[in-house]
């Protein structure tokens, strides 16, 4: 998504030409590329696929919405192991409309995980639920911090559901470090992503995700916490930014690959 203004094919030949290994994948350009042609793409250029994004969604109370959201959840499960990745990223749902539940809202996470977590493990895929800054509660994902995330993850075996560290989400929670560590401990830190934070947000607030080194976040800092905790696998830099997608994809990327080798490595 950091450069989604390239196509599939045009992704591929940048992350060769910068020594990039590997690459988070959304749904819908996979699905506008084509699946199995994205898996074989990926896979001829000697490419991992880091995680699928996303899942999740599962706040609905209506039976029929939430029989919709899961079958769209195994789908999602189904083209992971396809695209050779063994995470998919929740993003868990919002409030529904009409509702102030915010704790009947995570136990329907939980219901609907119970159901997810099997058909995932059956798939060889790993769920993660990625706790979203609390000023997306209401619209978009009623799990804030790493302790709620975690909380619903206990719940289940950790090779079935973990979570998603995410710097832009979780920087400004004293708690987090901690959790980190409480998440590493029983191997549920399924991956880590990196973005900076800046101001002024946009409207809307959603791509308002800022360039490694832009920002007020310490990534180094954050990069050990997740190292002390036993973490080994891919790091992600998940950047939605308008000012970005205007740009020359391949020259963002190139920036942000010499952002994280700057203000990361």
């Amino acid at each position: 998504m950091t450069v989604k203004q390239l196509s599939m094919p045009e992704l591929v030949d940048a992350c060769l030409e910068l020594g990039v290994p590997g690459v988070g994948l959304w749904r819908e350009p996979v699905q506008t590329y084509g699946l199995e042609a994205t898996a074989k793409l990926i896979r001829d250029a000697g490419l991992a696929v880091t995680t699928l994004c996303r899942g999740g969604f599962f706040t609905a109370i209506d039976p029929a919405e939430r029989t919709k959201a899961l079958d769209d959840n195994r789908r999602a499960v189904e083209e992971a192991a396809t695209l050779g990745t063994e995470v998919l990223v929740l993003v868990s749902g919002g409030l529904p409309a009409g509702s102030k539940d915010l704790y009947g809202a995570r136990e329907r996470i939980a219901d609907a995980l119970a159901e997810l977590g099997p058909y995932a493990e059956q798939h060889g895929v790993k769920l993660a639920i990625e706790p979203l800054h609390p000023m997306y509660a209401a619209d978009r994902c009623v799990v804030s911090t790493l302790t709620q995330a975690l909380d619903l993850a206990e719940r289940f075996p950790a090779h079935q559901v973990g979570v998603t560290v995410d710097t832009y989400h979780i920087w400004w929670d004293d708690r987090a470090p901690a959790e980190i560590a409480r998440a590493g401990a029983s191997g549920r830190i399924h991956t880590f992503q990196l973005a900076d934070w800046t101001t002024p947000l946009p409207e809307g607030v959603l791509n308002g995700r800022g360039q490694i080194g832009d920002g007020a976040i310490d990534m180094r800092e954050w990069l050990a916490y997740v190292e002390q905790a036993g973490y080994t696998g891919p790091v992600e830099v998940e950047l939605f930014n308008d000012g970005l997608w205007a740009r020359d994809g391949r020259e963002v990327l190139a920036e942000t690959a010499e952002r994280f080798t700057r203000h990361v490595l």
